[in-house]
């Protein structure tokens, strides 16, 4: 048994216990596309880890949380009729991603980096999308391979345990900021190929000069008639 620089003792070859929590989740500046940034602790009390090779799967815990009129509307396609949602409203898988946590002793903090998508096709973007603020509640699902050093200084390794696992409330307002910082007052929408075509030939006859200029139009003589 050895000890870091903190005086805690080192024990060399016995299995880590991890420990895990998020502190704190922001938009991301720079990124390329909508990206969210969480940032993990992770305890190991008196180990040297080697490193990590963590496995995230993140999914939104919908039971969790109040939901106003107007956004029981927006998820009716996701939950049905709020007079059912006592059966129908579910855990929703939002994605799942691997990180390297490089060496340390004891304790550190790791930046997991979660690319976001406005395709409102896909079912997590559009629940975040129905929401007009709170929070988001998260569960964080960890597994994967921690290696650390054995008796004689040689690599083990051992797997996360299946229950480690912890919760996060994100704040909407952090989600929709990293939505504008790229795609301001948008949505998208995705059209079959022949729709698409057709809504092609609608915008070229009548020399529309944008997509919603045509999308407006072809609504506009829907409710005139």
């Amino acid at each position: 048994m050895s000890s870091n620089g903190s005086g805690s003792p080192v024990r060399a070859g016995s299995v880590p216990e991890l420990g895990f929590a998020v502190l704190e989740a922001r938009s991301a500046d720079h990124a390329a596309a909508p990206t969210l940034v969480f940032v993990l602790e992770i305890e190991a009390p008196g180990h040297a880890i080697r490193s990590i090779l963590l496995d995230v799967q993140i999914q939104i815990a919908a039971r969790q949380r109040p939901y106003s009129e107007a956004a029981q509307e927006r998820l009716l396609e996701l939950f049905g009729a709020p007079e059912r949602w006592g059966t129908t409203l579910r855990t929703l898988p939002w994605l799942r991603t691997t990180t390297v946590v490089p060496a340390f002793e004891d304790t550190t903090s790791v930046e997991l980096s979660v690319p976001c998508t406005y395709d409102l096709e896909i079912t997590a973007a559009r629940y975040f999308a129905a929401l007009e603020g709170g929070e988001i509640p998260l569960e964080l699902l960890f597994s994967g391979s921690v290696f650390f050093s054995g008796p004689q200084g040689g690599l083990q390794a051992a797997r996360i345990a299946w229950d480690s696992d912890v919760d996060f409330r994100l704040p909407v307002a952090v989600w929709r900021r990293a939505m504008e910082r790229h795609f301001p007052g948008s949505a998208w929408l995705r059209l079959g190929r022949e729709s698409y075509d057709r809504l092609c030939a609608y915008k070229a006859r009548h020399a529309h000069c944008s997509w919603e200029a045509a999308i407006d139009s072809l609504l506009e003589e829907r409710e005139r008639t």
